[in-house]
């Protein structure tokens, strides 16, 4: 039975992945997931399932609700009751809970995505202690009180001074056992994300909505892909700066561009915190496109080129669309930075053209 109902269960988990997958695209664009990320589990709304249910009774058709009935009698209703009743079905919507793991593996089946491969020279080898045995010496802390407990108790019971009117037990020196540990050797991937985004006065609330669906999507999956994920923020308009999370999704600036500044705040960070031999690194640029000067976008391209890229596993830049950036900065990388396999673009225009970014820059999976 238990078999059984295991089964049925795991069949009703695979219906309600199927139709998540079919809905991907919409389910992406849901802003209110984002208030439940960090926990284990997000609440989704899905349509035309019936959950699994008992049912009791005898299949009698008779009575009105409530007690004995008959052909004829009325229901006890509130109201005129005037109007005719409704002709179309209804839509059967469940709330099911659906693991971040289990939603990034989601994304990757249905769009494709390759499991990322851990570059061998950024492998971090931690040591940690398992416990996997029993031995005869050890500290109190680890005595094992179960076995103890069950040595004495036998002890006592074939030697004869066990009383089952006074059932105490004393525990002698070779009653005791410990729990005994191995050291190992735990190979773990880390990875650090730096997000920058663009700011100025042409980067609306929009825009910025855009970005921070797009990031949490990001996050699912490479938090999916590694052990250990450490996100950082760096928000520019002429001048870049680190912010906390909250900062970068509610900051109002106004001003220029100057989208150097941000690339050079990230190479800072990576410089001064970060061993890029052993870290895999991912960067990303959220703007609109819009630069102070022709030659700060060269100089932003040569950086890429000379410091940036060497330093990364991927550099993914994403043009939102705004109506008041030029949007000229993503043909300048395509120009200056050329065939660069690390080097990803995407231009979303609006909610709908986040999955097809996400697509893009983790298609190769670097």
């Amino acid at each position: 039975m238990i078999s059984s109902i295991t089964k049925d269960h795991q069949r009703f988990r695979n219906i309600i992945k199927g139709r998540i997958r079919k809905d991907l695209r919409r389910f992406l664009t849901r802003g209110e997931l984002i208030g439940r990320e960090g926990k284990k589990a997000i609440s989704i709304p899905v349509a035309g399932i019936d959950p699994p249910h008992f049912r009791y009774g005898d299949n009698d058709d008779s009575g009105v609700g409530a007690g004995e009935g008959k052909a004829g009698d009325q229901a006890d209703t509130q109201g005129d009751g005037v109007g005719p009743g409704g002709d179309q079905e209804g839509k059967h919507i469940l709330e099911v809970e659906v693991s971040l793991d289990e939603l990034a593996d989601i994304l990757g089946e249905e769009l494709q995505l390759p499991r990322i491969e851990p570059k061998g020279r950024k492998q971090i080898t931690s040591q940690r202690d398992r416990y996997i045995g029993i031995r005869q010496t050890g500290p109190e802390s680890l005595r094992h009180f179960k076995r103890t407990y069950r040595r004495a108790l036998r002890r006592q019971i074939m030697t004869g001074i066990y009383d089952p009117d006074n059932p105490r037990i004393i525990f002698e020196r070779s009653d005791k056992v410990f729990r005994s540990w191995k050291t190992v050797m735990s190979p773990q991937s880390n990875a650090v994300i730096i997000y920058m985004m663009d700011v100025s006065g042409s980067m609306g609330d929009e825009q910025k909505e855009l970005v921070r669906l797009e990031a949490f999507w990001i996050d699912a999956w490479l938090r999916r892909n590694y052990q250990g994920i450490e996100s950082r923020y760096i928000v520019h308009d002429v001048r870049a700066g680190e912010v906390d999370r909250d900062t970068f999704y509610r900051i109002r600036e106004d001003g220029g561009t100057r989208i150097s500044s941000a690339f050079k705040a990230a190479r800072d960070l990576l410089e001064n915190q970060y061993v890029t031999d052993e870290w895999n690194v991912y960067l990303f640029h959220f703007s609109d496109g819009d630069n102070s000067s022709e030659s700060d976008s060269r100089e932003c391209c040569q950086m890429l080129k000379e410091v940036l890229l060497p330093m990364c596993n991927m550099f993914g830049y994403c043009q939102v669309a705004s109506a008041y950036g030029s949007g000229n900065f993503i043909n300048v990388l395509h120009e200056y930075v050329p065939d660069e396999e690390k080097l990803i673009t995407s231009r979303v225009n609006n909610k709908d053209d986040i999955y097809d970014s996400i697509k893009a820059f983790f298609s190769t999976g670097k």
